[in-house]
């Protein structure tokens, strides 16, 4: 394959698309605005209700295809009229959605999230037909991954699923990128099957037993990670940036400073647009977390999950973001 770059105010953009292949959930996530979350027991007023079409893989596909990406999805969504919504809102993306099949046993996947007036959400997820995933289905998926650049997972979908995407992955010289998220007790074999691991500060710490609270303690997570035999790792730490190791050096890049309404979907969109922008080679490792940091920063200032999702051509937009110390 031939990469062709373009350099925009140090910003490199990659012209030739990636092959991202997402396995991963597909939800409908209902969000209830309020001003301030609930204590136990307390009932408070909801400002607004939204829903969208979400889940982690699906706004992950989403913001891989908005950069460009040619995406594809494997998951499973219910047989039922969200989980129709759900493959035609993947399909009018652009996404390759032969790769979702449909659970008899269970409903679409459903997400709760709960958004205060800083910005900050809570969210409650019902696994449904995400939960349904196997092996067997990521088998019949397998020409999406073979033929992809990237592997991209979450952990709303079994590990048992994920791992057999990334041995096919890994077979055929697909680069693996694991999100641990929600954040949970990683299986052995699935750890030398990652390439990548890019968890935010508490999936880290959780997965670590390191609590970070300095640059050291993220130096001594990012060390755990390659003991286990990650090479690459990404820290996100929300408003504080990123930390980063990649062959032997790490660093903190910090975050652009907005002003965050919705934090939704912030994550997935770093991890979709890093999987669209980094070259096969990850000679653009940091470059492409830049441009990542980016489209976040983008996301975090519009409400609603997919909807603030950026394209292309907005994250080249935006040169004018800075960042803060």
């Amino acid at each position: 394959m031939i990469w062709k770059q373009i350099t925009e105010k140090n910003l490199e953009m990659v012209v030739e698309m990636n092959k991202v292949a997402v396995i991963g959930s597909l939800n409908i996530d209902t969000t209830l605005e309020v001003v301030n979350f609930p204590h136990p027991g307390q009932t408070v007023k909801a400002i607004n209700k939204s829903s969208t079409a979400g889940g982690k893989g699906a706004n992950q596909a989403v913001a891989a295809a908005r950069s460009q990406a040619q995406t594809s999805f494997i998951g499973k969504v219910g047989a039922d009229q969200q989980g129709k919504f759900m493959i035609a809102a993947m399909q009018e993306e652009g996404i390759e959605t032969s790769g979702i099949k449909v659970e008899q046993e269970a409903g679409t996947g459903t997400a709760a999230i709960m958004l205060d007036q800083r910005g900050q959400n809570s969210i409650i997820v019902y696994g449904g037909a995400n939960s349904y995933l196997t092996a067997a289905d990521v088998q019949a998926a397998a020409p999406q991954i073979t033929a992809a650049d990237f592997a991209v997972a979450q952990f709303e979908t079994p590990q048992a699923a994920t791992i057999e995407a990334f041995k096919l992955a890994k077979q055929n010289g697909v680069t693996t990128i694991l999100n641990p998220a929600p954040a949970a007790k990683l299986v052995p074999e699935l750890l030398g099957l990652t390439d990548i691991i890019i968890p935010n500060e508490s999936e880290s710490q959780q997965l670590t037993d390191i609590a970070i609270t300095d640059l050291a303690s993220l130096e001594r997570s990012v060390a755990k990670f390659a003991s286990w035999g990650i090479a690459c790792s990404i820290i996100t730490l929300g408003e504080k940036g990123v930390f980063y190791s990649f062959k032997g050096k790490t660093a903190k890049l910090d975050a652009f400073k907005v002003k965050a309404v919705d934090t939704t979907a912030a994550g997935d969109t770093f991890i979709g647009a890093f999987a669209a922008q980094l070259l096969p080679s990850l000679e653009n490792f940091v470059t492409a977390i830049d441009y990542a940091q980016k489209a976040s920063a983008l996301t975090v200032q519009h409400l609603g999950a997919q909807v603030s999702i950026p394209t292309v051509s907005e994250i080249m937009g935006s040169i004018q973001l800075r960042r803060g110390s």
